[in-house]
């Protein structure tokens, strides 16, 4: 494989990460809603349109150069009109997270004196999803901003030097939100369900009370 095709791929790579990303957020969203088909595909439509569009702006005229420096490994560089192109990926990327994150508010904030049902753990399912959305979109701000401003404003060797950084931040964070929200609902991933008898804290009526609480407000 020739530095240059090794670049392509790594780009490719990176925005197929970002798209599993995004995905994830339209299931915990979709989760949210109380499980809206309607929200679930106009969510997975638009991301969609905006990776088509954005391998297709990035991709199809894409060009720059990647040689190999000994002891180094391909060093990669973009065109303006490149590096241009795939600063608007992550843009669009910012955007379609902030969307996520517009939603679960309003959700959160148009059900939380409706909800009733016990807490678990530490914090009921409501509080969990609003705190580490939150906590996900300000942390990829702080490190996305500077990730874009270096396609457009850095000079030719500094382009998308940010990008790998992002692209791995986002995928760590979005898995530990995961598993922060699987602890917080069950005793751990390899745990097994409590068979007491007991009014409360069994992992599906837990499930059945969020689904239950959320449903009437479904549009």
């Amino acid at each position: 494989m020739s530095c240059l095709e090794y670049a392509l791929f790594r780009e490719l790579s990176i925005i197929l990460q970002a798209v599993v990303v995004c995905f994830i957020m339209i299931i915990r969203t979709y989760a949210l809603y109380g499980s809206s088909k309607r929200l679930f595909a106009w969510l997975t439509g638009i991301m969609i349109t905006l990776s088509i569009a954005v391998s297709a702006g990035s991709f199809g005229q894409f060009s720059g150069d990647a040689v190999l420096l000994p002891g180094v490994g391909c060093d990669q560089t973009f065109t303006t009109a490149t590096a241009a192109r795939l600063g608007l990926a992550w843009v669009a990327d910012m955007v379609f997270q902030l969307l996520i994150l517009i939603l679960i508010v309003y959700r959160i904030f148009k059900t939380r004196r409706s909800l009733r049902f016990p807490l678990v753990a530490r914090r009921n399912v409501i509080d969990i999803i609003f705190h580490d959305g939150a906590m996900y979109f300000g942390a990829m701000v702080l490190v996305n901003v500077p990730n874009t401003m270096t396609y457009y404003s850095a000079s030719v060797s500094a382009r998308g030097s940010l990008s790998t950084l992002t692209s791995c931040l986002s995928v760590t964070l979005v898995s530990r939100m995961m598993l922060n929200l699987h602890k917080s609902m069950d005793a751990g991933i390899l745990s097994i369900p409590s068979q007491d008898e007991g009014p409360s804290l069994a992992v599906l009526t837990t499930r059945v009370d969020l689904q239950s609480a959320i449903s009437p407000h479904h549009d």
